[in-house]
């Protein structure tokens, strides 16, 4: 008599890697439920939140623990209460900070686009890129824009070398160890000798110059914003073609783009620098 072949549990007709999938989906959706739960009470014990669930407390506990194990609760060993933990709450801070920064930088970013009449974005450093948030578009019929969640380079993009410009030239040495610097352009700051000399003019002047170097054609003008620390967390800049942009235009833009990071910076109850 032959054998039956071993069964593969799942669902059947899928194959094991799409059940493995499907029960990786499962474990992630039972643990933001459960994290969900948990930022709802002060405080909750496995066994309630295991009937608020409608999970098994085994399964609970497990979820719960390898949520600990990331920092996304916490567990008090006197109550047995489960709460928020500290990763939740800065992932929490991070993002009423980001969506602060998007609501308060509409009429900065509107009134920097009418002064200059190029676009004007805001964006943040992210993983050692830049993620563009917010934008107010020119009017001009050749104008530069960026899909907010867009990623840049942050050696090849104005607001990227402007934040960069606050950091020491060893935090910058350490987020770009092992890192090759992209080659975009003939202009492209693709060393570290050459960009760590283009921060040095940056931080002289208050602001940066992307100068055609992520894109031929265009440039640049950006400064970076602070939080109360007197951290970057943004920049804000124009973009737009070279040809509206010559030399004298982004000496005489530069300090308006500084004056209107400086403004944002108080608006958001930061501290420059530079002050």
């Amino acid at each position: 008599m032959a054998e039956n072949p071993e069964k593969t549990r799942g669902r059947p007709g899928r194959k094991p890697a799409e059940n493995a999938a499907a029960s990786s989906v499962q474990v992630l959706d039972r643990s933001l439920k459960l994290l969900e739960l948990v930022a709802e009470a002060d405080g909750a014990v496995l066994t309630d939140l295991a009937d608020r669930s409608a999970m098994a407390p085994s399964t609970v506990h497990r979820l719960l623990t390898s949520l600990a194990q990331h920092g996304m609760v916490a567990h008090d060993d006197e109550s047995g209460a489960w709460t928020i933990g500290v990763k939740a709450f800065e992932i929490g801070t991070a993002y009423l900070r980001f969506r602060k920064l998007g609501t308060i930088s509409r009429p900065f970013l509107k009134q920097l686009m009418e002064a200059s009449g190029e676009t004007a974005n805001i964006a943040i450093e992210e993983d050692g890129d830049v993620v563009f948030i917010s934008q107010a578009e020119s009017h001009a019929p050749m104008r530069a824009f960026f899909r907010p969640g867009r990623r840049g380079p942050i050696h090849a993009s104005g607001i990227g070398k402007a934040i960069l410009s606050t950091w020491a030239d060893s935090q910058i040495e350490a987020l770009l160890k092992g890192r090759s610097l992209q080659h975009f352009t003939d202009k492209t700051r693709d060393t570290l000798p050459v960009l760590l000399t283009d921060m040095a003019e940056i931080r002289s002047r208050g602001w940066s110059i992307d100068d055609e170097e992520h894109t031929l054609g265009m440039r640049c003008v950006a400064a970076p914003i602070f939080d109360e620390y007197g951290e970057a967390i943004a920049g804000i800049s124009i973009s737009g073609p070279a040809v509206r942009l010559p030399d004298e235009r982004v000496a005489a833009l530069g300090p308006v783009v500084r004056a209107a990071a400086e403004e944002l910076t108080k608006a958001m109850g930061g501290k420059s620098k530079r002050t």
